[in-house]
């Protein structure tokens, strides 16, 4: 499960695109931050992704991503001409026709298709268009979990500085909306119904030749082809939350704004929030955390918010808050060549990545893995499987977080106009080793805040 939200420049309080997503994955598969360089090939070279290799392409960009530690994928990425793609599950009514048939191709999964649109694509169009070419040729299918079968279709947010597109699919179908109002988001269900701007030949014949829907003429997607055996409540509250709370500040929304958005567990609705505590969940949240019952599926492994900046002088950023964000610290970093801090993209004990997660082992917690510290820190501030103490430490870590993030967010937009003049004097050089700075002295200021929090929880247990 997950959720993905975009703001066009016009809504925002800084007048740049925002866009911003939380992963929802099984709770204990870690999802570090990757960096990917440029890179050039000979004619012939291979793309090895989990169920088939393609083609790959003269050259590719540099991209940023969040990766399941199995995965050569990626759940939410940028590239560095700021372009940033982030996707969800959808189950709609051919993933049962193609389980029931064991010939079936498998083909790109979701998460392959965003780091493919990142490399290959300049603009958000671009990478649109090499995402559907892709899905037309190989299509998906494939499980994209280690240890289960749960394979899924995919929808996307796709946007670049200026303009932003919704990609819908299905198998090897496709629909597109470009995102003409203020702010959207989406989540793990169909949102266009007849309103697309770009498809798939043969997107509306399938569904009629399949008897999901009877002429063009009233033809709806999100009704022909979801799979209305798989719950809509897991989903579409989570959307309508997530609208609710973009069009409150439409017009002034900003980073932190959407790290509110992130972290939300309905605490300001008729529900109150969680009855018990956050780590203790009562329904699917934006911010999701495991249940007992096992509704949940799993956590949100990893949440981001990206600022697209129109003016080529400015470098976009990247905020990034490792397992649960409401226990976490969004860490400020730049998409630029950089020497990057390997600590980010380290996972557990799995260190290779199989790309296939049928032939991977389960990854394990490892002290020099930044994702693991903040994962093992939220077990550490429930206390026990129902969250006994996490409301009695909630402050402790909010306390040291919230300051690191006012922190940032107020020296941040001083460093990023200091290399905007750096890199319109083309001395990139400079600037990058300005925000690069930066962002290496606000991961020190984190891995010393975990700490202190630690101390203090355990001082607080004592007592």
């Amino acid at each position: 499960m997950c959720d993905n939200l975009v703001v066009l420049p016009d809504s925002t309080s800084q007048t740049r695109m925002l866009v911003a997503k939380n992963s929802d994955r099984p709770a204990y598969e870690s999802q570090p931050l990757v960096y990917n360089k440029r890179q050039t090939y000979e004619n012939g070279k291979n793309v090895k992704l989990a169920y088939l290799n393609i083609p790959q392409i003269k050259e590719t960009y540099l991209t940023i991503g969040s990766s399941p530690f199995w995965c050569w994928g990626y759940e939410q990425g940028i590239n560095e001409h700021g372009v940033a793609i982030g996707n969800e599950a959808i189950f709609t009514k051919d993933l049962k026709d193609s389980a029931a048939n064991p010939e079936k191709q498998k083909g790109i999964l979701g998460m392959e298709l965003v780091r493919l649109g990142l490399e290959r694509g300049k603009t958000a169009k671009e990478a649109l268009e090499v995402i559907t070419k892709l899905i037309e040729e190989y299509g998906q299918w494939g499980s994209a979990v280690v240890g289960e079968e749960k394979p899924y279709n995919n929808s996307f947010i796709i946007a670049d500085s200026k303009e932003a597109w919704v990609l819908e699919t299905v198998d090897h179908h496709w629909a597109a909306k470009k995102i003409q109002k203020k702010c959207h988001s989406i989540s793990n269900e169909m949102s266009i119904r007849n309103d697309w701007d770009l498809n798939s030949e043969g997107f509306m014949e399938k569904a009629i030749r399949s008897g999901w829907a009877d002429r063009e003429e009233d033809f709806d997607a999100a009704h022909a082809y979801t799979d209305f055996t798989n719950a809509l409540q897991v989903s579409h509250i989570r959307v309508q939350r997530t609208k609710q709370l973009l069009h409150k500040k439409a017009g002034e929304i900003d980073v932190p704004w959407l790290k509110r958005i992130l972290r939300d567990h309905y605490e300001d609705t008729f529900l109150e929030g969680p009855f018990f505590n956050a780590a203790l969940p009562d329904f699917q949240t934006i911010c999701m955390h495991s249940s007992p019952a096992n509704f949940t599926w799993g956590i949100t492994a990893s949440s981001t918010v990206f600022e697209l900046p129109a003016d080529e002088g400015h470098f976009p950023v990247i905020w990034w808050s490792p397992a649960t964000p409401c226990t976490g610290l969004y860490l400020p970093l730049f998409m630029c060549e950089q020497e990057f801090p390997v600590i980010l993209s380290q996972a557990g004990t799995v260190r290779v990545k199989t790309a296939d997660p049928t032939k991977s082992e389960q990854d394990q917690s490892a002290k020099d893995s930044y994702w693991w510290m903040f994962r093992d820190l939220l077990d550490e501030l429930k206390g026990d499987e129902n969250g006994i103490l996490f409301n009695k430490n909630k402050e402790i870590f909010r306390k040291s977080f919230d300051v690191l993030e006012q922190k940032w967010l107020r020296l941040i937009r001083d460093i990023e106009e200091e290399a905007a003049v750096l890199n319109k004097a083309r001395k990139q050089k400079e600037a990058i080793a300005l925000v690069t700075s930066f962002s290496n002295e606000c991961l020190k200021e984190a891995l010393e805040a975990i700490e202190k929090i630690r101390t203090q929880i355990k001082t607080a247990v004592l007592s």
